[in-house]
C-alpha cells in the first residue's frame, strides 16, 4: 500500500485509476463480451414516401447480414465469426469469437415489401422500405336501410 501512496501521493486516485484504467476496465474481455450481446441500436423514421431504418452495427461486413420479410414481419440478422491462430516454438494458441444479432419488426400495412433497399456503409445498415401507392379515396355514399 505504501507503493500506491508513493506513486501518486494519494491512495484514492490510485485505486480509482487501477480500477478504471484503460487496460483493466475498458479493455476488459468480460465487458467486450457483454457489449457483443447487446443488440444494435435502431433508428426508425417515417416520411411521406418511405420508412428509413438504421442499425448501428459496426464490425460487420455486407456478407454477414440477412434481411428477410415473411407475413409483413421483417427480420434483420447478422453473424460474424473470427478465428485467430498464433504459433510459437513452445505453444500454439487459437482463439475463436462470434458476434450475432437478430431483430424483427412488424411492418405497417402500407409498407411495400417488394421495394426494400439495403445498404451497409461505415458501420450503419440502412434499410429503406417504400410505402405503397395510396389508392384514391372513393366518394363517400350513405346507404339507407329499408
Amino acid at each position: 500500500m505504501s507503493n500506491l501512496i508513493k506513486n501518486n501521493g494519494n491512495l484514492f486516485p490510485s485505486v480509482l485509476s487501477d480500477f478504471f484504467g484503460a487496460d483493466k476496465f475498458f479493455n476488459n474481455p468480460w465487458l467486450e463480451k457483454e457489449l457483443e450481446r447487446t443488440p444494435p441500436a435502431v433508428n426508425i423514421k417515417e416520411t411521406n414516401k418511405e420508412f428509413d431504418i438504421e442499425f448501428a452495427a459496426p464490425g460487420f461486413e455486407k456478407k454477414d447480414f440477412n434481411v428477410k420479410v415473411e407475413d409483413n414481419v421483417m427480420t434483420v440478422s447478422a453473424v460474424k465469426k473470427n478465428e485467430s491462430k498464433e504459433e510459437n516454438e513452445r505453444f500454439t494458441r487459437k482463439e475463436f469469437s462470434s458476434s450475432s444479432f437478430s431483430r424483427s419488426f412488424t411492418l405497417p400495412q402500407n409498407a411495400n415489401t417488394d421495394k426494400i433497399d439495403a445498404k451497409y456503409v461505415d458501420g450503419i445498415l440502412k434499410l429503406i422500405v417504400l410505402k405503397k401507392e395510396d389508392t384514391k379515396a372513393s366518394n363517400k355514399k350513405e346507404i339507407k336501410v329499408s
